[in-house]
């Protein structure tokens, strides 16, 4: 996000809600749809969002 300007009040502006920003925060689950929101907002691929462990 700031590699690309974006900020968490443009997350919530484009559809990406309270609950699912919070559960990012704290390392929770998404969706594969929230994934592909958050990538074309941010102007990313899931590789630069997601890792394995």
């Amino acid at each position: 996000m700031r590699r690309n300007n974006v900020t968490q009040y443009q997350l919530l502006q484009s559809g990406i809600d309270n609950h699912t920003l919070d559960s990012l925060k704290k390392g929770g689950n998404i969706t594969m749809l929230t994934l592909e929101k958050l990538c074309k907002i941010i102007g990313c691929t899931p590789n630069d969002v997601v890792s394995f462990k």
